[in-house]
């Protein structure tokens, strides 16, 4: 079995981090989702895997290169265009429209073919999966779950008999509209059939326009219900739960890196702390290279990224600080998100640090200990 990992969204409601970062690349305890992903896939003995690109496809190519370093090979498709002044522009060809270039290009899916959506964490079995996939005799299967009805606008919405034929595919629907709350995980199987139903003329969606065709066919299209891991990072806020449930070690396989030096405290390597008057309860990372001044508290679970810098009275509490981010003295940063100018409490409102009244958090990379005008 082959793999497609689809990674050419903007990602867009996961900003600010996506200001900077695709959204595969957004990290889960130092690591980025998508490494996960590849090494989930390993673990099952799948081995070759094309990734579509476009917004900022150049991190991820320079993470992950060739995949040498997961036992894997990874190949590209990047969707978009150099224009006239020289200048990379990203022009997505939908989730569907991407595996068609690729088919097109290079005839990477003659066998069965995972597909999984770069944005969520999962210990599916891909094995059982397989395995339904096939008895059914399905032409497309898609991994599904149950969610509250409140949140079905943010995902597929899929609609089932009683053999698990898909018999419609609603993408994204009103709560009102929605027939279903049985949703799609972002995980797909597909045999080579399908991609000959993608037109190759212009962009094509999977969910808003393939599945919907495979329904209205009635091509053998299933649904497969399994009890696994799914964490989709689908906003700023689910980043944050995400974060939270990771540090509180409730999520599988997932374990803190670093040394544990204390109950609940795990810190990298050369992190310079002063105990004086400093108060630090668990769980918390803190990363390489980062400095905590006396008198600091940290509340966990709470992530410090390498080469940050605390200062003398500052207190943070359920937050995920980015890498070089300086904390400045005495300030409180409660259940936010911090990347770079940006912070985002826990109910997702962002601000950029300008509309803060006074200094929060600067750039530890700068010597001065505040903000550069």
């Amino acid at each position: 079995m082959k793999a497609m990992i689809l990674a050419a969204g903007k990602g867009t409601r996961v900003r600010p981090l996506t200001y900077d970062l695709p959204k595969p690349m957004i990290p889960i305890l130092g690591k980025p989702v998508m490494a996960y992903l590849i090494e989930h896939l390993h673990r099952y003995g799948v081995t070759e895997i094309m990734v579509n690109v476009s917004y900022l496809h150049e991190k991820i190519e320079e993470y992950f290169g060739e995949g040498h370093q997961f036992d894997v090979q990874i190949g590209y498709s990047f969707e978009g265009y150099t224009n006239d002044e020289g200048e990379v522009v990203p022009e997505p060809l939908g989730s569907a429209g991407g595996m068609k270039k690729i088919q097109e290009f290079g005839g990477f899916f003659d066998d069965t073919t995972i597909v999984l959506c770069g944005d969520a964490l999962i210990d599916l079995d891909l094995k059982s999966a397989l395995f339904e996939h096939r008895r059914k005799g399905a032409l497309a299967s898609v991994i599904t779950t149950e969610v509250p009805w409140d949140k079905v606008e943010s995902y597929g919405v899929v609609v089932t008999d009683e053999a698990g034929r898909i018999t419609q595919f609603q993408e994204k629907p009103r709560q009102h509209e929605a027939l279903s709350n049985r949703v799609s995980t972002g995980i797909y199987i597909f045999e080579p059939e399908v991609i000959d139903l993608i037109p190759s003329d212009r962009p094509f969606d999977i969910g808003s326009e393939l599945f919907p065709l495979l329904a209205e066919r009635g091509l053998p299209f299933f649904a497969q219900t399994r009890r696994f891991n799914w964490i989709d990072i689908g906003s700023v806020r689910d980043y944050w739960e995400v974060c939270q449930s990771v540090l509180m070690g409730e999520v599988a396989n997932l374990h803190m890196p670093g040394i544990q030096i204390n109950d609940g405290l795990w810190v990298g390597q050369n992190t310079s702390i002063d105990w004086q008057d400093t108060r630090i309860e668990g769980p918390v990372y803190i990363g390489s290279g980062t400095r905590i001044e006396a008198g600091v508290t940290i509340v966990g679970p709470t992530w410090i990224g390498h080469g940050s810098h605390v200062c003398r009275g500052a207190k943070v509490v359920r937050s995920v600080l980015f890498e070089y981010t300086r904390v400045l003295e005495n300030v409180s940063l409660d259940e936010m998100i911090v990347f770079k100018d940006y912070s985002v409490n826990r109910a997702g409102d962002m601000k950029h640090a300008s509309e803060y009244d006074s200094e929060a958090w600067a750039n530890a990379r700068d010597r001065r200990r505040g903000r550069r005008p």
